[in-house]
């Protein structure tokens, strides 16, 4: 009867962690794709019509993402909610990359995601 208090907390704990695994490895899928816009260079983060440095662009989004909160559950969301368009204005965000050609951030952001599973298996 003593060990019912640990058995308890033992099984407790397994059905937590997987939660806890999956919040850290959507963490780190976002962290990745913020730091491969930060990363990009001779790029250009294309907001409203204004072209900022990469540097400038990943905080933007970092600050995003700060303002959405609890809303951003999967990197998936994350490129919908806070990377993909203005929250202000509606229009898409772009990135110009060094080679002078332009996508839209949603694409080069799930590109990105793409990248990051296949290179984990």
């Amino acid at each position: 009867m003593k060990n019912i208090p640990i058995i308890l907390m033992a099984l407790l704990s397994f059905m937590v962690l997987p939660a806890y695994a999956q919040d850290f490895s959507e963490t780190a899928k976002i962290q990745y794709l913020i730091a491969s816009v930060e990363t990009l260079e001779g790029a250009r983060f294309i907001r409203n019509g204004r072209e900022y440095d990469t540097r400038a662009a990943s905080n933007h989004l970092r600050l995003k993402l700060k303002k959405v909160g609890n809303k951003v559950r999967t990197a998936e969301d994350f490129i919908r909610l806070c990377a993909s368009q203005s929250s202000m204005t509606g229009e898409p965000y772009l990135i110009k990359l060094a080679d002078g050609s332009t996508v839209k951030s949603e694409i080069f952001f799930t590109d990105k995601l793409k990248t990051f599973a296949t290179n984990k298996l």
